[in-house]
């Protein structure tokens, strides 16, 4: 059993899940802060102890952070729901944490936002991860801050797009990004607990085009490869349109999507598992 003692914000979300199992492989003393434990359950996600609280509410997590060394959070929303917004969770959320963990004097709070998020601040998502980044810096705790540049579960739907029998891309598809397994993610998350980095940058171990991603899709399905190129004016109408007919809660994700769509999103490579395996994966539960 490692001497350590961390507390997992988040642990219900596709990364956290993670987090929490690399976590227990390496031995740590492991506490979860979940909503509903049900959820726990149905993931067959486990930990050594586990706090049921709510991190919007701060009177609900009042004292979680005693006897804790390490604060992980991936806290976040990707779809808005329940009527909170991004201020409301990516920021305050973990605003509530933080002051907890600076109440208990804990050693150091992890904190897991986007790649170039600090440069997209005009955007809601990165606008309420990039006020708590600040908050976090400012803060007396010794932290961590790292930026992913996209999760394997994130490409599901230029797999589905194959699956359906011709993908869709924006532009000339030669933008690049190197997406990361969430495996191997919180591998190196959980790295960071003895390492002294405040700020870094993380992305998995293949450079991809947006085409030979497509490719990659169609390939392991054993479909022919059909692929229609959008104009890049036409991702940039939808954008404006929707911001005029879709509610903030749906427009968000559909806004922080469409705009990684346009950008190179090469980050440090790291890990060893393949997009072709996770759309392998996928291809065995169709």
């Amino acid at each position: 059993m490692n001497s350590k003692k961390i507390l997992v914000a988040g642990a219900t979300g596709y990364l956290g899940r993670y987090i929490a199992q690399v976590l227990q492989e390496k031995g740590y003393d492991t506490t979860i802060i979940v909503r509903n434990t049900e959820r726990l359950k149905q993931k067959q996600i486990s930990a050594n102890s586990i706090i049921q609280a709510e991190l919007t509410d701060p009177k609900s997590i009042i004292g979680c952070c005693e006897g804790i060394d390490v604060v992980i959070s991936t806290v976040g929303i990707t779809k808005q729901k329940e009527g909170f917004s991004y201020m409301d969770v990516d920021y305050q959320a973990n605003a509530n944490l933080l002051h907890e963990a600076q109440k208990s004097k804990v050693s150091k709070f992890i904190y897991i936002s986007v790649l170039n998020g600090d440069k997209l601040t005009n955007l809601k998502i990165c606008e309420a991860k990039e006020r708590f980044v600040k908050a976090l810096k400012n803060s007396e705790l010794d932290y961590c801050i790292v930026r992913p540049n996209g999760f394997f579960s994130d490409l599901g739907e230029v797999f589905e797009m194959a699956k359906n029998g011709r993908a869709y891309i924006f532009g000339d598809g030669n933008l690049k990004i190197n997406p990361i397994h969430g495996y191997d993610l919180a591998t190196f998350c959980v790295e960071m607990i003895e390492n002294q980095i405040q700020e870094t940058e993380v992305g998995g171990p293949q450079i991809l085009t947006q085409r030979q991603i497509a490719e990659i899709a169609f390939e392991v399905q054993h479909k022919p490869q059909k692929i229609t190129y959008i104009p890049d004016w036409f991702r940039k109408f939808l954008i404006s349109t929707a911001r005029l007919f879709l509610s903030s809660k749906t427009f968000g994700p559909i806004e922080f999507f469409m705009t990684t769509l346009s950008m190179e999103m090469i980050a440090p490579q790291y890990g060893k598992r393949t997009l072709k395996g996770f759309f392998e994966e996928l291809n065995l539960k169709k």
